[in-house]
């Protein structure tokens, strides 16, 4: 029998859709779910157990109590064996590194933990290099390289590690940021350390890259192409990044850096704006309405890290045909063939944009590139060939 742990921070990701750009801290917990947050890392990690369903009989999961992995795992078709005790709905980040440290003694073969940043910081105080681990993507900011770009594609990597198809280990950094300087606009990113993770390049998502200050003529450029197009009477629900802000310094306006707001007419509909607003708004002007986001750097996600205010009902509504986006052709490049992702929560609103997408990327100047639901399966494309420009 091999031994899979499994963590699931429970309060992952609450602040994403409330529009709180974190969700560490009691206060922060509780605004999240008075504005309407549910939570969704419990959800995710069930996405990627039941991936793992084919080994159920060769497999012994070792979790912690309720909320923190045992209803996962039930939910998902198995009998965990249950470590710990917690206080349901008071869960700490002690409570994590202690449920990694006593299932590294329970001998382990790989942890499956479920979060956020902040959760993969909390396993590697307690573990550190001791034992290979593959973060579920569940939080609101996930700039560390442990973690996998869907639930999916966790369970993937774990099936073929636990399988022998993959035995070589890799190190994969451990980043986390100041929630209050992010919360400010300021990304103030700290490398922790290292964990070790199963060696799978196409399942990782890879370390966020920050655009370089040089790219700030490309982005004015882009700015220009998508103002001159903008459309009389239409909502623009703008996402966040220095490209997109580059778009509302042309139109004199300002943006919130870290945040999703939107704009129309030339003057602002609503600023950091959260899930519930967005819903209103595009309700409110449907089917008028247009989503302009940037991919992340180094990781290319669209949908699903930083901009969890855009909801899949509200990507339901707008669809593909509503989508603009925005990249300077060097994050394109630093992408290295691999496609934009969406991981939206909602793996039906996800398939929904799956194809090609143009990219506006200058003046009259664009690139077609593909894009794939995260969970999709294959998340590389090393024979794909160079983007192709297009007139825009």
């Amino acid at each position: 029998m091999a031994r899979l742990g499994l963590i699931v921070n429970p309060v992952a990701g609450l602040g994403g859709r409330a529009g709180l750009k974190g969700s560490d801290g009691i206060d922060v917990q509780r605004r999240a779910l008075a504005l309407g947050a549910r939570p969704e890392a419990g959800k995710r990690a069930v996405r990627a157990l039941k991936t793992l369903l084919p080994l159920r009989e060769r497999l012994e999961i070792i979790s912690y109590p309720g909320e923190m992995g045992e209803d996962a795992a039930r939910e998902a078709g198995f009998e965990p064996r249950v470590l710990g005790r917690i206080e349901p709905g008071r869960t700490t980040p002690e409570d994590t590194r202690r449920a990694a440290r006593q299932m590294r003694d329970a001998g382990i073969a790989l942890l499956l933990f479920a979060g956020g940043d902040g959760t993969a910081r909390n396993v590697y105080e307690a573990i550190g290099e001791t034992l290979p681990v593959i973060g579920v993507p569940a939080g609101v900011k996930i700039h560390s390289a442990v973690y996998a770009v869907s639930p999916e594609a966790a369970g993937w990597l774990a099936r073929d590690f636990l399988e022998g198809r993959i035995q070589e280990l890799i190190l994969a950094e451990v980043m986390d940021i100041d929630e209050e300087a992010f919360r400010q606009g300021v990304v103030a990113a700290r490398l922790y350390g290292y964990m070790k993770t199963p060696s799978g390049r196409r399942f990782l998502q890879g370390m966020k890259a920050a655009s370089a200050p040089s790219e700030a003529a490309a982005q004015d450029a882009i700015a220009e192409e998508v103002v001159a197009h903008m459309r009389p009477g239409w909502l623009y629900v703008v996402g966040p990044g220095t490209t997109t802000r580059a778009i509302f310094q042309r139109l004199g306006l300002p943006k919130t850096l870290l945040g999703v707001d939107a704009v129309r007419d030339g003057r602002l509909a609503g600023r950091d704006l959260n899930a519930r607003q967005i819903e209103a708004l595009v309700q409110e002007h449907a089917p008028r309405v247009k989503i302009i986001v940037t991919p992340i750097g180094g990781q290319g996600f669209l949908f699903g890290r930083g901009n969890q205010q855009i909801s899949p009902e509200v990507l339901r509504r707008v669809g593909p045909k509503g989508l603009i986006v925005v990249a300077t052709r060097d994050k394109i490049h630093r992408l290295e063939h691999r496609p934009l992702l969406v991981d939206s929560g909602d793996p039906e609103v996800d398939a929904l944009f799956k194809g090609y997408v143009q990219v506006i990327t200058g003046v009259r100047e664009a690139i077609v590139y593909p894009v794939r639901a995260a969970g999709a399966g294959q998340t590389s494309f090393p024979g794909f060939p160079a983007p192709t420009s297009i007139p825009c």
